[in-house]
Order: C-alpha cells, then sequence, then structure tokens
C-alpha cells in the first residue's frame, strides 16, 4: 500500500503551475496521479504525445479548448479526457487558480515540466 500526504510529495513547477506528483512511474502502478495548480490568468498549449490524461476539477475555474476551438468551462466536479492525444489550450480564469486533480497513462517519470515559450504545443 502506498500512502502519501500533500506536504510530502515531489513538486514541480511545471511551466504555468505547480504539479505535485502523488505516484509516479518508479512506484510500479502504472499510471500517475498530480494535484495540479493552473496560475490565474495563464494559457498553456498542450499535448500528451506519450501519454493519456484525464483531468478531475477540485477547485477554481477555468477553461480547455480542443483543437476546434470549442471552449468547455471548468469548475469544480468537471472532468475532461484527453483519450487521443488531443492537443489543447488549458486556461485558468484571471481571478483565480485552476486546481485538477490528474490521471496520467503510462505514468510520468516524474520530473518532466513544459516548455511554454514556442509556438508548438508543449508535451511530454
Amino acid at each position: 500500500m502506498i500512502v502519501r500526504h500533500l506536504e510530502n510529495v515531489h513538486t514541480v513547477d511545471w511551466g504555468n503551475g505547480l504539479s505535485r506528483r502523488f505516484l509516479v512511474e518508479s512506484d510500479g502502478v502504472g499510471y500517475s496521479v498530480t494535484d495540479t495548480i493552473v496560475r490565474a490568468g495563464t494559457k498553456s498549449r498542450l499535448e500528451y504525445r506519450n501519454h493519456l490524461e484525464t483531468c478531475y476539477c477540485i477547485g477554481g475555474s477555468g477553461e480547455v479548448i480542443d483543437m476546434d476551438g470549442n471552449s468547455h468551462p471548468m469548475k469544480p466536479g468537471t472532468l475532461y479526457s484527453l483519450d487521443e492525444h488531443d492537443a489543447h489550450f488549458l486556461v485558468a480564469s484571471p481571478h483565480e487558480d485552476l486546481r485538477l486533480v490528474c490521471v496520467f497513462t503510462p505514468a510520468l517519470k516524474g520530473d518532466e515540466v513544459h516548455s511554454l515559450d514556442g509556438n508548438d504545443f508543449s508535451h511530454y
């Protein structure tokens, strides 16, 4: 059994927020679980080419925008799943951080960060 507490997990500044990595590849369960903060007012161009990701909003607000331009509002109780390695924009509201619990498969190594300064979508 693995038991972890937020104050004891590895925290990574992924580019536009923090990712608290509760489960990673070395834990051997085949997936990762993160508690992710997306900083207020940020917009991230993301695409997970090597992972599938599902995110469940537990705090704050924002939106996820698909490549067809469809905006999906995020608020507590909303889930989105990138089941086809979907490129997307993750946007936190200008007035508050967005907080997500995210599951990645296969598992993250645990030290990944995004490169958000280019014109391409950042990916792991």
